[in-house]
């Protein structure tokens, strides 16, 4: 079969300005599916990042509301549970001279807990011992970081968007004793306080409240039990909660902005369609300009199924060639863009089994835009053939 390439090459360079067209309509479908697959595993990725033995537990009433401290030694107490964590919004700034407004995210936990629930945070001992003593301390994801330029032993103030100390101001002074690097973005791009320095400094009508609450429990398979439970413990208080697996919590988020993977599909198959439109077209007239030559081919024995196979295989060249620099280039892109887009889009690449998938397309594609073409070949009588030239 290989012999047969130089001619098959031949045969596809007669119209260069419709090869390169043909080419460049595969080229960017394949392009397309990369990115497109590279985002959905990013999708999928991130519900399996979130941790299996964590629930988290907000006020039925939505994020903006607040729940009792009072509950947080309740929820300790519950059989099964492992390890509490609270985590209140401070509405973080960070000013400079350049921009003097720049939000981020900052909670503010208990110290010890926080570890416990996160076990992903890693400290060194002398980090953490830091971070355990200092009332002021503070501690960075690795993100949040390197978008500021700190670095551990800075010392920083910190505006809250909303928050007041019973003396009115609204800035908050810190000690960074760690930049830690979890592997989840949502957790490097943050970072924590310690409870008890923001809720003593408070205003009396911001003091004593909690906001979301993460809870690890000790067996993954009683989570969802054990979070209709403590809703069943709140309910009917001034402060229902609604408590979820993390994993859950993140399909849900997911799930608001529609099922991807459908939306994926659809967006593919269209793309594929047009395509195949384009290639099969090429094909159909590139078989009908050369009529007379399969005629005189035939005439000189060349039989209807090595006609066909040359067909097939100059639109198998075409789809393989174009799609594979069409992935090749989704690659480079899910590389360059990856860094980028890792606090939204956690673990965007274009991984393996897409690749083979995309392979696989390619094949199919070409030998379905190259069956119709090559029948009319194979079907096509000498003295017809002939007669037309």
């Amino acid at each position: 079969m290989f012999r047969w390439i130089p001619l098959v090459w031949a045969n596809m360079r007669r119209r260069k300005l419709r090869l390169i067209l043909t080419f460049a309509s595969i080229l960017i479908a394949f392009m397309l599916f990369g990115i497109l697959e590279a985002m959905r595993t990013s999708m999928v990725e991130g519900v399996n990042l979130a941790g299996a033995d964590r629930l988290s537990m907000r006020n039925s009433a939505g994020l903006t509301a607040s729940m009792p401290l009072a509950y947080y030694e309740k929820i300790r107490a519950v059989e099964g549970v492992r390890a509490v964590s609270t985590q209140s919004w401070f509405g973080a700034e960070y000013r400079t001279a350049d921009n003097p407004k720049q939000p981020f995210v900052l909670f503010a936990t208990q110290p010890r807990p926080l570890l416990d629930v996160f076990p992903e945070i890693k400290l060194t001992p002398e980090e953490q011992k830091a971070w355990l003593t200092d009332r002021q301390a503070l501690i960075v994801g690795h993100m949040t970081a390197q978008t500021f330029g700190w670095k551990k032993g800075d010392r920083i103030p910190i505006k809250s968007q909303f928050l007041r100390k019973t003396d009115n101001s609204d800035t908050w002074e810190f000690n960074i004793v760690a930049v830690y690097n979890s592997g989840s973005p949502w957790i490097d791009g943050s970072a924590y306080m310690n409870y008890d320095y923001y809720n003593e400094s408070l205003m009396v009508y911001f003091k004593d409240a909690m906001g979301q609450v993460s809870i690890r429990v000790n067996d993954p398979k009683q989570g969802s039990a054990i979070a209709r439970k403590l809703d069943a413990m709140f309910a009917n208080s001034q402060a229902e909660t609604e408590t979820k697996t993390e994993r859950e919590v993140a399909k849900q988020w997911q799930d608001q902005i529609g099922d991807f993977t459908v939306i994926v599909t659809s967006v593919t198959l269209a793309v594929f369609f047009t395509m195949l439109l384009v290639t099969a077209n090429r094909m159909a007239q590139s078989v009908r300009e050369r009529t007379n030559e399969i005629g005189v081919m035939k005439t000189l024995g060349f039989g209807a199924t090595l006609i066909v196979m040359l067909v097939l295989l100059e639109s198998l060249l075409m789809t393989v060639t174009a799609g594979l620099a069409g992935i090749g280039l989704a690659y480079l892109a899910s590389v360059a863009f990856a860094p980028m887009l890792k606090a939204n889009f956690p673990g965007f690449e274009l991984t393996g089994s897409s690749i083979a998938l995309g392979i696989v397309l390619m094949v199919v594609f070409g030998l379905v835009s190259g069956l119709w073409p090559s029948l009319m070949a194979m079907r096509l009588k000498v003295v017809d053939a002939l007669r037309r030239a």
